[in-house]
């Protein structure tokens, strides 16, 4: 899209119409593109979605509510209009620092993360669902039809991954509204609250997966883990820090056919294939892990 074809959306926005404004790009995005756009009145994130195949099961009018809701919970940026035809969701824009992976150095920043992660899932419930088994096994059909098994070893890992599941069952908690997508980007600290942005994968879920995916896409290591898992909790046992740990192979095996997918679909610039890639041999070290069997045991245990 060209820069008057974006003007042409922007004067669609109540708030933007006719007022002189601002407009950069925020870098960092994936499957949006996300601009920053100030006026006398505001400072506001437009986030455009792309044209073109949905195979990544983004539910836009779901992100909308659900981004209402974790305002509501008041860890999420205020919902200011959106406009589905044109693919647009605009919202207050979050002054602050976008964490890292090193910020989460600082056993403070985990602390606050851990808090919340916790607000969030104490607000309100979320209008859908979400399920990494499920989307996994959408993933996968979309992968295997067109390419084949992503990466050497893929499929084999598969009756692990399962074993999780069953695991997972045995004393499975209530779902809470999860973002799903919490690297570490998706922390912005203003010096007194941790917001919580992006809810393109939002849906009620597992807290442990909340906190899994955040550990393994952060790259924890163990004494993060277990500082997340108490912030969170206020406190660590052993079936809970297992099924985080679980949560953490799940959500590396499954969003690594996302990058499968991307590398079909996406035309940016991106290592997409090294992303999935990098995130399967994380699932395939842990699933045959000398501890493997021993998280099974602990989350089964209750």
């Amino acid at each position: 899209m060209t820069e008057p074809d974006l003007e042409t959306l922007l004067d669609r926005v109540v708030v933007l119409q006719g007022r002189p404004r601002e407009v950069r790009d925020l870098p960092g995005g994936l499957t949006n593109r996300n601009y920053r756009v100030t006026t006398a009145e505001g400072d506001y994130v437009v986030r455009r979605f792309p044209d073109g195949p949905n195979r990544l099961d983004i539910d836009r009018d779901a992100e909308h509510q659900n981004s209402r809701r974790a305002a509501e919970a008041g860890v999420g940026a205020p919902v200011v209009e959106y406009l589905p035809r044109e693919g647009l969701l605009v919202i207050g824009y979050l002054g602050g620092v976008t964490y890292d992976n090193a910020s989460f150095d600082d056993p403070d920043v985990v602390r606050r993360a851990g808090r919340a992660v916790r607000q969030l899932h104490e607000g309100p419930r979320f209008v859908n669902d979400f399920d990494m088994f499920r989307r996994q096994a959408r993933y996968a059909e979309v992968v295997h039809r067109e390419q084949g098994e992503p990466w050497p070893g893929y499929d084999a890992q598969h009756g692990a991954f399962l074993r999780v599941r069953e695991a997972l069952a045995v004393h499975a908690p209530a779902t809470v509204p999860c973002n799903n997508d919490l690297l570490a980007g998706n922390f912005v600290d203003d010096g007194t609250q941790v917001w919580l942005i992006d809810y393109e994968y939002s849906g009620n879920n597992d807290a442990a997966f909340e906190l899994g995916n955040t550990c393994t896409e952060c790259d924890f290591d163990d004494d993060q883990v277990e500082a997340l898992v108490a912030a969170y909790y206020g406190e660590v046992s052993r079936a809970r820090s297992a099924r985080v740990r679980l949560q953490m192979l799940v959500s590396a095996y499954g969003w690594s056919l996302w990058g499968a997918i991307q590398r079909l679909d996406s035309a940016l610039d991106f290592d997409f294939d090294g992303w999935g890639c990098e995130r399967f041999e994380k699932a395939a070290r842990g699933f045959t892990s000398s501890g493997f069997e021993a998280l099974l045991e602990d989350v089964a245990r209750g």
